[in-house]
């Protein structure tokens, strides 16, 4: 069977479904910018350097498309892969997006949604919501060196959802895409928590108190100046979770149960499973 090519793949997601798929004997290829020469299944490619699309997918079946966050212009970028990808034969393209990017024009990941969908070819969209894995990478810092998470979230509520579930849904569309043609799916938890919830529950898991103290919007861009963050990533962090306080991150949405047929994992779950994240 001819493999899939994985973008992203020593990211969260991107890592699972290789991981998956690995251990599920399918063949591979992995789109490194950096590969390792001495790995077979790794190829050298760049979502900045368009000479490197073509030769990275022929011969592919599949596509699991992740947008870098460095990556902003994605009409110059993703887009202009997914025609290269389709041209060389892949058959499939499975999109990680997020929540609400169908109706929203500013995140970078509408255009590429709006690609796949005026392609006509089969594609499948995973809009998930909040990541589990932010406290373990965006928030891990703040939780680990100060006991806290700092954020401008008032007392929004959240459905967090763990990258192992959306990338078991990944997996699934990739293997069985001509269940998946066309899906859209949101991908949410079934449980609303706030970030003081969280905090309680990484407290009683770790066993130092943890607080969350809502910041206002200038203290935290200011806080994420200060660790030198790039300014387009301020913007969309700052935006991104003072939104939470308008119920942004707040969905009601069975989809992700009933493609997993089960219920996915909770906050609580991951906290359990990744101890060592904080204490470190």
């Amino acid at each position: 069977m001819k493999p899939i090519f994985i973008t992203c793949a020593t990211g969260n997601i991107g890592g699972y479904v290789s991981t998956i798929l690995r251990e599920g004997g399918v063949s591979l290829r992995l789109g490194m910018r950096n590969p390792n020469e001495m790995a077979l299944n790794e190829v050298r490619f760049n979502f900045l350097d368009s000479s490197t699309y073509t030769t990275a997918v022929e011969g592919c079946r599949a596509v699991f498309l992740l947008r870098p966050p460095a990556v902003a212009n994605t009409k110059q970028t993703l887009n202009i892969f997914i025609d290269e990808a389709y041209a060389a034969g892949v058959e499939h393209i499975v999109f990680v997006s997020v929540t609400g990017a169908d109706n929203n024009s500013i995140v970078p990941h509408h255009a590429v949604e709006q690609k796949l969908k005026q392609s006509g070819k089969s594609y499948t969209i995973l809009r998930p919501g909040f990541f589990s894995q932010n406290l373990g990478d965006a928030y891990r810092e703040d939780i680990q060196v100060d006991d806290r998470i700092y954020l401008p979230s008032a007392m929004g509520l959240i459905n967090f959802i763990d990258a192992r579930d959306i990338g078991e849904v990944a997996v699934n569309a990739l293997m069985h895409s001509k269940d998946h043609i066309n899906g859209e799916y949101t991908l949410v938890g079934q449980q609303a928590v706030t970030f003081a919830d969280v905090a309680k529950l990484l407290s009683k898991e770790l066993n130092r108190p943890i607080q969350y103290k809502a910041a206002s919007i200038l203290g935290y861009w200011m806080h994420l100046r200060c660790k030198k963050m790039p300014l387009m990533k301020v913007i969309v962090q700052t935006v991104l979770h003072a939104g939470i306080r308008k119920g942004q991150a707040h969905y009601t949405d069975d989809t992700i149960v009933k493609l997993l047929g089960r219920s996915p994992r909770t906050i609580q779950n991951y906290i359990r499973d990744n101890i060592s994240l904080w204490n470190d």
